[in-house]
């Protein structure tokens, strides 16, 4: 398509809401311009793509939330640079978030046959295995900030307090379009049956439902828990997408392997399979800092180009590094 076409249906798109036609056809732009050598013009397209989170997004005015201005306590706004694509991610979740994405891009007609968009999405799995990235790249693929929730501010310990907090961070996202991420969300939205805790956290969990509840559905609340078996029933039952990241198999760890080789144009010296077959059963997280570790010393000695003896080290080093008390009982090496 020739750019005058691209730009009329640019503007065709963004005027009638079809946001995801929009970010298609802006795309699509940048690589008619990175294809003619003006990178300068591509990178200013691609940055003026991502979301604002400077207060105001997609033409909805934030409300003062009373003027206290106390929910600035208890968040902290990230403006998303990782795509979904980028990740590595099981059979099946990219596709379910795309359709999310979707939903979310063209809400208004579905507004209009009395439907709503999905927003609310659950990731359950062992920790550093990519459920905080996914909420970003969830964000990055909206083009909302991501709000994150700061557990140190939010819970209280006088009697209302965290109720009354959660209430002022709700109040203030309702009034912009954002991705909401719980990080460890059974800090708050744990069983209620559990006769050892108090009835404080019973009425935060109720008040927290509640709430959810009346969010709208261009706020999108994306919760991860390490450990689902201790949410509430009734918290699971508020989530549309529910979606499990388990250790990553030798496959997804080759790929991540790399990725992450070419991205810091390394060579490890060894296939990525090889260096997959190593690691496995370690997350995401573990294997790229490993990687790194051999990046950081490749890039100090010199051996970018073959890092192989480096690798051999790092791999000696990393087996016999402290492991957590839960993996020496469970007799892993």
């Amino acid at each position: 398509m020739a750019q005058a076409d691209l730009l009329v249906e640019l503007l065709k798109s963004a005027s009638s809401g079809d946001q995801l036609t929009f970010r298609k056809i802006a795309e699509e732009l940048i690589q008619e311009e990175r294809r003619k050598g003006h990178r300068v013009l591509a990178d200013r397209l691609t940055k003026s793509l991502r979301p604002n989170t400077a207060g105001t997004s997609r033409g909805i005015t934030p409300r003062q939330n009373g003027g206290n201005g106390h929910h600035k306590d208890l968040i902290y706004e990230i403006s998303p640079e990782r795509a979904l694509d980028s990740l590595v991610l099981p059979e099946g979740i990219q596709d379910q978030l795309k359709e999310l994405v979707e939903e979310q891009h063209r809400a208004e007609l579905l507004h209009a046959h009395s439907l709503r968009a999905r927003n609310r999405v659950l990731l359950a799995g062992p920790p550093g295995n990519g459920k905080t990235t996914l909420a970003e790249a969830l964000a990055f693929e909206l083009m909302y900030p991501l709000v994150v929730v700061r557990y140190e501010s939010l819970v209280g310990s006088y009697l209302g307090e965290t109720s009354s907090r959660l209430k002022n961070l709700l109040d203030y996202v309702r009034t912009q379009r954002c991705v909401l991420f719980f990080d460890e969300f059974e800090t708050l939205g744990k069983e209620r049956g559990d006769t050892h805790e108090t009835g404080e956290i019973k009425r935060v969990v109720s008040s927290l439902l509640l709430q959810i509840d009346q969010l709208p559905d261009y706020v999108v609340v994306v919760a991860a828990s390490n450990h689902p078996e201790l949410l509430d029933r009734a918290v699971w039952r508020r989530f549309q997408l529910r979606l499990e990241l388990p250790v990553p198999s030798r496959r997804q760890l080759t790929r991540h392997i790399s990725e992450i080789g070419q991205r810091c144009r390394t060579n490890f010296g060894y296939a990525p399979e090889t260096l997959a077959k190593h690691m496995l059963g370690l997350s995401f997280a573990e294997v790229e800092e490993f990687c790194l570790s051999v990046v950081r010393r490749a890039v100090l000695d010199k051996k970018t180009n073959n890092a192989q003896a480096i690798t051999k080290r790092q791999l000696d080093q990393w087996r016999d590094r402290v492991k957590p008390v839960s993996d020496v009982t469970n007799g892993k090496r």
